[in-house]
Formats: structure tokens, C-alpha cells, sequence
């Protein structure tokens, strides 16, 4: 009997587009969304969608590398069933070490796919419901006067949860965080390092911001991200909630942080580990008392989407950080699920991810 799941047809092609504003952290900065769009055909006729979002300047990751890897993953791919998708993942990790940006594309086209052809939104393959999610806004690295003027302007528009970026300048970085606390009164603060302290420069951070009344809600891969004994370091002292970003990037890494008591936190993105193993991650976590943050690079609304289908499906995450369509320009930042203060809504996606491209 014919498979309706077996893959047909695939291509890529760039996903690009300019942004409002760089997009600085503290090991670099996007200038514009750069990404490579996977699409896949099933024999049934079902269509997936996928996208790499590559950061450089974080994995280390090419737009080159990508695009090859991809091509000749579109190509072993073909003839074979999205529905033996675990078998797929697994095979997608061993071929691809380097490149998870590219597992993440081919596994999320999968199951847009998969989705589709059973009728169902993404969400629905782990709830009967979604939780509605809002999205915290990032105040990315700049001069005092733009920060203060992005956080007004976001904080008209309604969010109420902010991440600031940190981590060039201590000095600059103190009087971003005490200007943004200032302007937008009782929100959620999230403050973001990229591996740019120390663990001792963390600590004396912390308690400078405390010492004028702010405590935040949670400091995010404070130091590098091989420094283990550092992000214990600032868990243990330290009152805020500490979360790793770039050192939890698979299950090996959060059974570490579990074992090691190294972080209260982690920030779960499908461009480290594919959806596969995002899931798998995310259980382990919540099961081990961990909290859970949502996350992703710089990504268009296909990636965005998809990454709140898996944490709307799972109902359980602690902070919700998919906001860089509102730093895109154009089409690939319009969604017909997210509102302009920051709220997703996936109860009217009707099959897959919700996101489609021409191609």
C-alpha cells in the first residue's frame, strides 16, 4: 500500500529580510534576517515547511554550510516516511553534529507536514488545548538614549515583559537596566548576557542593581558557556533565578544542569536541538523542577510559530521569549496569531505551523 507520508519533493531557497533596528548582543549582532527555508511534499499531498535560522556569531554556523547541508539532506530524505520521524531525527543528529539549524528545518518542515495531513494544528499532537502565550520584548545592546526610547515605545504598545541584553559594558549595561526598570513600572525583567560576564562580574552586577531596589526575575547565560563552574557559582549565590542558554543545548546538557544543580532555568530553542530533541529537553526539565523558557534566534514567523506551537501544546513554560518578528520588516513578520502587544493565539491555526511561503 502506498505510503501518503512519503517524502515526494523537496527545495530550499533564502529567507530574507531587513530589521528596524540591529539586533546586538553581547558577541555580536545581526543586520538583517538571513535565514534558509526548507520545503518538503509528501505522495498525499501534504506541504511542510521548515526554516534554519543561522547566528554566526553564536553556533558558529554558516548560511553556506546550511544551504549545502540541507540540499543533501533533502536528498537522502526522499522516498523516505515523515511518519518514521524519530528514526529521522536520529539519523538527521548523527549527519548533522555542527548544524542543528538545519536538523531544526528539516524536523520542523516534518511536522508541518505531518500535521497537515492529519488535519490537525501542531499543538493538538501534545494537547487538546493550547495555552494562550505572551511574549516578553528584547531591549537589545545600545547607547542610553535608544534604550530608553525602545523601551518607552514597546511599553505603549503593552508588553509588560522585557529582556534587556547585556553584557559589553558593565557601566552602560547598569544604567541601561536601571533607565528600562524606570520606564516600564512593575514589568518582568530579564536580563540576557550572551556569555558576556564573569561569574564574579555577574555577582557584583546583581548586587548593584539590588543595592537601588532591582532584583530581576531571571539573568540569562550569565558567562560562557563552558564555564560550568561559574553558572554554579552565580546559582548559588546569587538570588535571581539563573537560566542557561548556550550551555543546554541537548539532553546530555540538561541532565548535567539537573545533576550539577548548575542553573534554575533553561531556555529551550529548536535551533539548537531540533524539535525532537526540544521535546525530549523540555520534559526532563519540567520533570526535574526546572523552569522553562521558550526561545529562538533571529527567526521569522515560521520558526517563531512553530516554537509556540510546542510550548502552547506543553502549557508548562515560565517565560516566553519569541519576539524578533517585531524586529522584521516585511512579509515574513506578518501573522494572523500574534497580536501587536505580543500575544499568541494558536486556537485558529487550523492544520500544521499556520505559516506558509511560496515555493
Amino acid at each position: 500500500m502506498n505510503d501518503p507520508l512519503l517524502v515526494v519533493k523537496t527545495s530550499l531557497k533564502p529567507l530574507q529580510a531587513p530589521l528596524h533596528q540591529p539586533f546586538r548582543v553581547a558577541g555580536g549582532q545581526h543586520e538583517s534576517l538571513d535565514n534558509v527555508l526548507f520545503m518538503l511534499q509528501t505522495a498525499g499531498g501534504a506541504r511542510g515547511f521548515g526554516e534554519a535560522a543561522v547566528a554566526t556569531h553564536i553556533t558558529g554556523e554558516t548560511i553556506e554550510q546550511t544551504f549545502k547541508n540541507l540540499k543533501q539532506a533533502g536528498a537522502w530524505l526522499t522516498a523516505k516516511s515523515i511518519n518514521d520521524y524519530l528514526n529521522l531525527s536520529a539519523r538527521l543528529h548523527e549527519r548533522l553534529p555542527d548544524n542543528k539549524s538545519a536538523v531544526a528545518a528539516v524536523e520542523m518542515a516534518a511536522f508541518d507536514a505531518l500535521s497537515r495531513h492529519l488535519r490537525l494544528p501542531l499543538w493538538r499532537l501534545w494537547a487538546s488545548r493550547p495555552k494562550t502565550l505572551r511574549t516578553d520584548i528584547t531591549i537589545v545592546i545600545a547607547d542610553l538614549e535608544e534604550t530608553e526610547d525602545k523601551a518607552e515605545a514597546f511599553y505603549k504598545k503593552g508588553f509588560r515583559a522585557f529582556k534587556i541584553k547585556i553584557g559589553r559594558d558593565m557601566d552602560l549595561d547598569f544604567k541601561r537596566v536601571e533607565a528600562v526598570c524606570r520606564i516600564t513600572a512593575r514589568s518582568k525583567i530579564i536580563l540576557d548576557a550572551n556569555q558576556g560576564y564573569s561569574a564574579r562580574q555577574t555577582l557584583q552586577f546583581l548586587k548593584s542593581l539590588s543595592k537601588i531596589g532591582i532584583v530581576p526575575d531571571l539573568i540569562e547565560q550569565p558567562v560562557p558557556k563552558a564555564d560550568w563552574e561559574g553558572l554554579k557559582k552565580v546559582t548559588r549565590e546569587s538570588r535571581v533565578c539563573v537560566c542557561a542558554d548556550e550551555s543546554c543545548s541537548s539532553v546530555a546538557d540538561v541532565l548535567s544542569i539537573i545533576k550539577e544543580k548548575a542553573a534554575g532555568a533553561v531556555n529551550i530553542k529548536l535551533m539548537k536541538s531540533g524539535l525532537v530533541h526540544a521535546l525530549a529537553i523540555s520534559r526532563i526539565a519540567h520533570a526535574a523542577g526546572i523552569k522553562l523558557m521558550i526561545g529562538g534566534m533571529m527567526e521569522s514567523n515560521l520558526a517563531m510559530t512553530a516554537s509556540a506551537h510546542l510550548a502552547a501544546g506543553l502549557g508548562y513554560f515560565d517565560f516566553i521569549d519569541l519576539d524578533t518578528p517585531f524586529f522584521i520588516k516585511g512579509e515574513t513578520a506578518r501573522n494572523p496569531y500574534l497580536s501587536h502587544d505580543g500575544v499568541y493565539d494558536l486556537s485558529r491555526v487550523k492544520a500544521g505551523i499556520g505559516i506558509t511561503y511560496k515555493g
